[in-house]
């Protein structure tokens, strides 16, 4: 049994795919044991209360620039809970290299834009569709990358694409995208880690497609 904790700032749409995937045991294992949010009024705090999932909240607005100190009180909740994975969905602060060293190789998250297209500081939310819609791609995406001290920039796990089509809006792509990669992808990443069949070697990850002993 692997205890995971969510990262979330908002909705918390990757949250509820989580839960969802965890009522049919569908996470390899993997037990939600706590989400922590950086928004006193995110919609994912009611998610996982709803479904009875101990949460704690750690406002970025009463620490910035502060991030240091923010980092550590993410990290104090992480250990207290004895979380084995950090799944970060839609959580919209870096934390510092304190969080990265202990958690290394433990913290995934989830982008929507096939990295290393439109990723790193600046880029999320519906500003990453803007940015694709602008330059006229026509595949978009989402990708699973481990975390590291440099924003999107970690050894990506699974990635999947999506079509642009000739009339999306940046919130139109960004549903699509949403639905057809990040609420697929989201749960298979948990699960390989959970089965212990993510391997990093360098700068790469290489899944095992057998199960580790």
């Amino acid at each position: 049994m692997k205890n995971i904790a969510v990262l979330v700032s908002g909705n918390g749409t990757n949250l509820q795919t989580l839960i969802d995937a965890a009522k049919y045991d569908l996470l390899g294992g993997g037990e939600l044991c706590l989400v922590i949010s950086s928004e006193k009024e995110a919609y994912a705090l009611k998610r996982a209360a709803e479904n009875q999932i101990p949460t704690a909240i750690v406002e970025w607005d009463k620490y910035k620039p502060y991030r240091e100190a923010f980092s550590a009180e993410i990290l104090r909740h992480l250990t207290e809970n004895s979380i084995d994975l950090v799944v970060f969905a839609g959580f919209r602060v870096i934390l510092d290299h304190s969080v990265c060293k202990t958690y290394s190789d433990a913290m995934i998250n989830i982008h929507p834009s096939l990295v290393p297209s439109f990723c790193g500081e600046g880029f999320y939310g519906l500003k990453v569709h803007e940015a694709a819609l602008e330059k006229g791609v026509k595949i978009t995406g989402a990708t699973i990358h481990l975390v590291n001290e440099h924003c999107d920039q970690g050894p990506i796990i699974l990635q999947k694409s999506v079509e642009v089509r000739e009339d999306d809006t940046p919130e139109v792509l960004q549903q699509r995208v949403l639905e057809e990669a990040e609420h697929t992808i989201l749960p298979e990443a948990v699960k390989l880690f959970c089965e212990r069949r993510i391997k990093v070697i360098g700068n790469k990850v290489f899944i095992r497609h057998e199960l580790a002993d």
